[in-house]
């Protein structure tokens, strides 16, 4: 062992006389292990928000959504959708048809999304239909034969044309596998009394549950072809959803998509569509590390009024290693390498406990939320590495700092003026 480590390691272990050091140094400890533990759960929360966000909504949308300008409808949809899934780097794509309806069952109505869907193309670009909890989302498949004419409101429930509901939506709504649901188009027809709003009655033929809330409350599927009869547009769709290889290179690739496809079309993706969201958690992030980092700020002081009360304490000690020939980097290394050492214990502590916390947390969900609120119906935690090593780092600069007047101040001792009086 070095001499200098070992007398600050001596050091750091206080006599009678030396209780409240001992107290400041334990507390010096404590501060920095809560900071750090703090910082490192603090940081796998919000990198757990993240990395479920973005799960959640890299499972249940398109990586890549191209449309039309004009938002009029792609008409020759067959042939583009065959020809754009063979570009380089895109692994599926899927035709969609969005519109804004109205559903309701008896007294109870709610606004949603209805999408109608190919279910063996829309499996590929999304998860949503494999998250269906009740009933079966093979209903949606086209039917071999003519469907009824939609607006027949007299035929029987088994001869409606299905939908898939979210869970949320059906809870709210009462509905079940097998109710029958009455839905209400803004594409309306028009009549001698003016535009009537179109309406259809549905089969509930399935139930999903992505555990995301705007999903769960607000989305349907149908049919493709029963949407486009509903919206009376013919054979048109809104949307080619996109799956490609790689997430983060989405919007090269989009545009690469949107330049084959021709005028008229422009091409968005997953990054654009939830840029606020993201760069409000990267923004969450930054400022949860600046305050956090307080608590080891206030460590660090306490580190050192420990080692400025230990250089007091210790002037003729220190008086007498310099006269015995310890050079006064030596001496000044001692007390550097005595903060250190509360930085590191602290340290070492506050990553544990941190770590162990944020395991638990994330295993057993114990902190739950309001998915009204949040999306998420608990806290999700995701502790990384990198984030530990950041922490560690900032930490141990940290108490480095906070020992580099005491060290200088026990380096300038005089020996001579020291020991005068002894």
């Amino acid at each position: 062992m070095r001499f200098e480590l070992f007398i600050a390691s001596r050091y750091l272990r206080a006599k009678r006389r030396q209780a409240v050091i001992s107290v400041i140094t334990a507390i010096s400890v404590i501060g920095v292990a809560a900071g750090v533990a703090s910082l490192i759960i603090a940081l796998a929360i919000n990198n757990g928000f993240r990395q479920d966000l973005q799960e959640r909504l890299l499972g249940s949308t398109a990586h890549i959504n191209l449309m039309r300008v004009e938002n009029d409808g792609i008409r020759d949809w067959r042939s583009l959708l065959d020809r754009l899934s063979k570009e380089p780097h895109v692994k599926a794509a899927a035709p969609a048809l969005f519109e804004q309806v109205l559903i309701s069952r008896g007294a109870r109505a709610r606004g949603a999304i209805l999408k109608g869907v190919l279910p063996s193309y829309e499996r590929k670009v999304s998860e949503l239909l494999q998250t269906v909890k009740f009933g079966s989302a093979e209903a949606l498949q086209p039917l071999q034969e003519p469907s009824p004419q939609i607006t027949n409101q007299k035929s029987q429930i088994s001869r409606m044309p299905p939908i898939i509901l979210g869970k949320d939506m059906a809870d709210e709504l009462g509905a079940t596998v097998g109710s029958v649901v009455l839905v209400t188009s803004p594409q309306g027809e028009l009549t001698p009394f003016g535009l009537v709003p179109k309406y259809v009655r549905f089969r509930v033929a399935g139930v999903f549950k992505s555990g995301f809330y705007d999903y769960d409350t607000g989305w349907a599927f149908i049919r493709l072809a029963d949407s486009q009869r509903l919206f009376g547009l013919g054979d048109v769709i809104s949307v080619i959803e996109f799956k490609v290889d790689d997430i983060y290179q989405a919007g090269a690739i989009g545009k690469q998509i949107e330049h084959d496809a021709g005028r008229g079309f422009m091409a968005s993706n997953w990054m654009e569509q939830n840029r606020q969201l993201f760069h409000a958690l990267k923004l969450e992030r930054v400022v949860t590390f600046i305050t956090i980092g307080l608590i080891v700020l206030v460590a660090a002081l306490n580190i050192l009024i420990s080692l400025i009360m230990m250089v007091m304490e210790k002037t003729r000690d220190i008086a007498v290693l310099m006269s015995l020939g310890t050079r006064r980097a030596q001496v000044r290394n001692v007390f550097i390498f005595q903060g250190v050492l509360i930085g590191m214990v602290g340290t070492a502590i506050g990553l544990g406990l941190g770590y162990v916390l944020s395991w638990i947390g994330g295993h057993y969900r114990l902190v739950s939320l309001s998915p009204e609120v949040y999306s998420i119906d608990y806290v999700p935690f995701a502790a990384r590495a990198l984030d530990g090593l950041v922490v560690a780092v900032v930490a141990l600069a940290v108490s480095f700092v906070a020992t580099i007047y005491p060290s200088w101040s026990a380096s300038r001792i005089l020996p001579a003026e020291a020991l005068r009086y002894e």
